[in-house]
């Protein structure tokens, strides 16, 4: 007999709601406020705070906290804009910090 699988799921380490798919993950090699951090292209189920300029580890940008939207817990940031031109492919993409998400449907 046949098992069906969904997609691969991450999820909010607090409250378990649907955050990310593993197939939006771009890298696994960023670094996040706790440690490890994913590039993703798409987040859902998330609010975005406000934006403030912010100096990481490969210069300025833009960017905004991201917040689970059922528990507020805070998952990352999404980068806004970039000012150096071999950081701009990070516009618009989400930071989810390992410590933050679980795996589901693994």
């Amino acid at each position: 007999m046949a098992e069906f699988t969904g997609p691969r799921i991450y999820s909010c380490c607090n409250c378990r709601n649907h955050v990310s798919l593993h197939d939006d993950i771009i890298s696994k090699a960023f670094q996040g406020r706790h440690g490890r951090g994913f590039l993703f292209s798409h987040a859902m189920n998330i609010v975005v705070g406000p934006k403030e300029d912010r100096e990481l580890m490969t210069g300025l940008h833009t960017v905004a906290d991201i917040y689970c939207a059922d528990c507020r817990e805070v998952l990352g940031w999404k980068y806004e804009r970039a000012y150096e031109a071999s950081q701009k492919y990070k516009e618009g993409k989400f930071i989810l910090e390992k410590s933050k998400i679980v795996k589901e449907n693994w």
